[in-house]
């Protein structure tokens, strides 16, 4: 039996339901976060709940639950559902009321489901590298709330897929932003350049994970916006998520990156970022670096 979370009580999956008019089915009225799950034990657990606070507070949802109550969902969930290497999904929205695009006039209880996912590490692309796509940005101006308004994603991603890339990485005009669910970086001389976390991109999780051990290990970085031409001219490029960890960019549009293959800088970083999970989460089975 699968377990899922629907306003703070643990149920069969097959029962979790929502009102339909719950106002994020209806608006997508609500946020969202990913957290990634290694050996049973979440990673970055404070930075993502952190986020998640700050995307409620952005759009006036108050949590309905502390934070300690909410982590300790998370992990009878983690438990009940015997996850190993994967996900937890979870997300609030404001609640069910009449249609009305205005906040409700009433006292509505947000609701907050969340359920698990057995998501395995993508090893072959780790090691390998990704093809990607670039697709113009038309999403909204508040990117930094983790809003489960995602159909401008959605497209991006569609077209990825239709071309075979991976990912699509995104732009406003000539300025380069992010991927369709994911932070870009480029490396060049053996800088590290990455748009800074304004409103225009989502403030990875892991990316700031990465930037971190660019300090420790001594890698210059700079947040800063650049070009599509600077892009397509990068020694490296990779990208970062919650489930694609650091991920080598070999190819954008048809055009390969450098020679082809995962950069020295890349490398060392993906080292360190297994490290990472080593230090909060214990041993992995397989390395990227194997």
């Amino acid at each position: 039996m699968a377990y899922a979370i629907v306003n703070g009580k643990l149920m069969d999956r097959s029962e979790a339901k929502v009102d339909i008019e719950d106002r994020g089915y209806q608006f997508g009225d609500g946020v969202y976060e990913v957290i990634r799950v290694y050996n049973g034990k979440l990673f970055t657990l404070k930075e993502h709940l952190a986020r998640f606070e700050k995307s409620l507070a952005s759009i006036r949802i108050n949590l309905p639950f502390s934070t300690q109550e909410l982590t300790e969902m998370i992990k009878q969930l983690i438990e009940k559902n015997n996850l190993h290497t994967g996900i937890i999904y979870m997300q609030i929205t404001r609640g069910a009321s009449p249609r009305n695009h205005a906040f409700p006039s009433e006292v509505v209880s947000p609701c907050l489901t969340a359920y698990t996912k057995e998501m395995p590490r993508p090893l072959a692309k780790l090691k390998s590298g990704v093809n990607t796509i670039l697709a113009e940005d038309i999403r909204w101006l508040r990117c930094d709330i983790k809003s489960l308004n995602l159909l401008a994603n959605i497209l991006a991603k569609q077209k990825a897929g239709e071309n075979n890339c991976y990912e699509a990485i995104q732009h406003r005009g000539q300025d380069v932003t992010e991927g369709s669910s994911s932070n870009i970086f480029m490396v060049k001389n053996g800088v590290v350049i990455t748009h800074p976390s304004n409103e225009l991109i989502l403030k990875g999780i892991t990316k700031d994970v990465i930037l971190q051990h660019c300090r420790n290990l001594s890698i210059p970085v700079e947040e800063r916006v650049f070009s599509l031409k600077e892009l397509t001219a990068a020694d490296e490029v990779f990208l970062s998520s919650t489930t694609s960890e650091v991920m080598p960019v070999i190819e954008i549009s048809g055009s390969t990156v450098s020679d082809g293959q995962p950069g020295t800088v890349t490398r060392k970083l993906q080292q360190a970022f297994e490290q990472e999970i080593v230090s909060q989460c214990g041993n992995l089975i397989e390395s990227t670096l194997a």
